[in-house]
């Protein structure tokens, strides 16, 4: 998907005054939600009791004072063609077949979350973005074309996965001083593997980090609003479907 370049503000990141875009970013404590022309986040509750019926139903409460024309959601698992194939691991199930746009009654477009706020963290050449939160997000973006990542779930070592590690669970369990370790030795991995020379460190837990490696930046969970307003502006996103490189 080609990317918008970001702007100063999120004035500037709407496609246009009269179409208001309602971004909700979908975590694994709280759902997120944040719509053009308004500057106070609100939050509803999330965890594994949360279906996709119940939280479009918080959200409408949440924000039945807001004017919005069109949905960007960033969901927390794989997205291909703008649909949800995977289950999420931190929700209840029912999210895959579930019909958003109908729920919502306005069009929606859905994209991985660490995609979304990926968008919205991008500044230009070769970027690799990773999400430090209750899970592990994680997205490519090469001059200017999006290529969301699943990398959480894979094996990383002692029969644990990346997300074992670098997600809450790792945080919980190691403590700081050793989560804190492997997130820079990932992050130097991966960037190596990747050959990116822009390393963004988004996710709520990206703020307990130190002294950040050079070429390492901390992103805002704000940033995950610009790029929901970002999956609106541009002309090659359509139906939710994301252009990855290898897109014709």
């Amino acid at each position: 998907m080609r990317v918008i370049r970001r702007s100063s503000s999120h004035s500037k990141t709407t496609q246009s005054p009269k179409q208001h875009v309602l971004a909700i970013d979908i975590g694994g404590t709280n759902v997120k939600l944040l719509a053009t022309a308004q500057k106070e986040v609100r939050k509803i509750p999330s965890g594994p009791k949360l279906t996709a019926r119940e939280m479009i139903k918080q959200v409408k409460e949440a924000v039945n004072d807001w004017a919005y024309d069109v949905v960007s959601i960033g969901y927390p698992g794989p997205v291909v063609q703008g649909r949800p194939i995977n289950e999420p691991f931190n929700l209840a199930p029912g999210w895959v077949k579930f019909d958003y746009r109908r729920a919502f009654g306005k069009p929606v477009k859905i994209i991985n979350d660490a995609a979304m706020q990926a968008l919205g963290s991008y500044k230009k050449g070769r970027m690799l973005f990773l999400g430090l939160g209750t899970g592990l997000g994680s997205a490519m973006i090469v001059d200017g074309v999006l290529q969301p990542m699943e990398l959480a779930h894979l094996p990383y070592k002692k029969g644990r996965t990346y997300e074992d590690y670098l997600g809450k669970r790792g945080l919980d369990r190691m403590g700081k001083k050793k989560w804190q370790k492997n997130v820079f030795y990932v992050v130097a991995q991966l960037r190596q593997a990747v050959q990116a020379d822009d390393v963004v460190l988004g996710g709520g837990n990206s703020k307990k980090l130190d002294q950040l490696p050079a070429g390492v930046r901390l992103g805002s969970n704000k940033n995950a609003f610009i790029g929901g307003f970002r999956m609106w502006q541009d002309e090659t996103v359509r139906h939710g479907i994301v252009r990855t490189a290898g897109s014709k």
